[in-house]
């Protein structure tokens, strides 16, 4: 099976912690080139600093915040002028805060529109020509398994998710002839700071301890455990592989079989 990516360049969104950070150690463990994308740049320069360099690869980060894809444009685009090529790029962003879609405000659903499909789209025009130059690319998004089975509790969440998988298997079509993939990657419940949050957040609303909220979820999960992030960015990396060159257009849970339909 070919999992090299030695000479591939790979663009990782949210890098600096969590799956991001998690699928960015596999690429680079697999050989490929990683520039991290994220908005604390402590954290970017901590995360470089693990990425496996035994292929020779020379790593890179750039700052930018997804709450203004203006910014974002700007240093992928500056950034891909300088290194003049990549070959995989792995969407990846942050979810919005948990409630009720009925009671969310209007912006809410805006800023999480931008954050995540315009951020994307973005990304994907910039990349693309240097995909279709290599004739070879990998377009990755981080997403949920909301857009299967909508999650409860996460109203905004589970609406922008389904028009990023919406907008990835319309890309998928349009890109495959070109020897681009477009898949997205599912994770269920898995332990990142996110996690965390939504834990604290519904401790906060419900009274119930932490211990009483895991196993609530827990519950509903087969596997009976929570996912770590190397396990989700394990499904990312070979869907960047040579070897997943075939794969296209499909959205793969790694939810420890939680989502509830095929």
């Amino acid at each position: 099976m070919d999992l090299n990516l030695q000479h591939k360049h790979a663009i990782v969104c949210g890098s600096s912690q969590g799956i991001g950070q998690a699928v960015a150690l596999e690429l680079a463990q697999l050989g490929a080139t990683v520039t991290l994308v994220a908005r604390s740049e402590e954290r970017l320069q901590k995360s470089l600093l693990q990425l496996d360099v035994s292929s020779g690869q020379l790593h890179k980060y750039l700052v930018a915040d997804f709450t203004r894809p203006q910014e974002v444009q700007e240093q992928v685009e500056k950034h891909l002028q300088e290194v003049g090529q990549v070959h995989i790029l792995v969407n990846n962003t942050g979810g919005p805060a948990g409630g009720p879609a009925i009671d969310a405000a209007v912006d809410e659903f805006e800023k999480a529109f931008a954050a995540h499909l315009i951020c994307n789209h973005i990304l994907a025009q910039a990349v693309v020509p240097y995909m279709k130059k290599a004739e070879y690319g990998r377009i990755i998004n981080i997403i949920s398994t909301s857009v299967k089975q909508p999650i409860k509790g996460l109203g905004v969440s589970n609406t922008i998710r389904g028009a990023v998988a919406n907008w990835a298997k319309t890309l998928s079509f349009e890109l495959a002839p070109f020897g681009i993939t477009v898949n997205n990657v599912l994770p269920g419940a898995t332990v990142t700071a996110r996690h965390h949050a939504l834990i604290e957040s519904k401790m906060q609303k419900t009274g119930l301890s932490r211990e009483e909220v895991e196993q609530e979820i827990l519950a509903g999960i087969p596997a009976n455990r929570f996912a770590e992030p190397h396990e989700v960015a394990a499904a990312a990396a070979f869907l960047a592989s040579p070897a997943a060159g075939y794969i296209n257009g499909v959205n793969i849970p790694v939810d420890g079989g939680r989502t509830g339909n095929l």
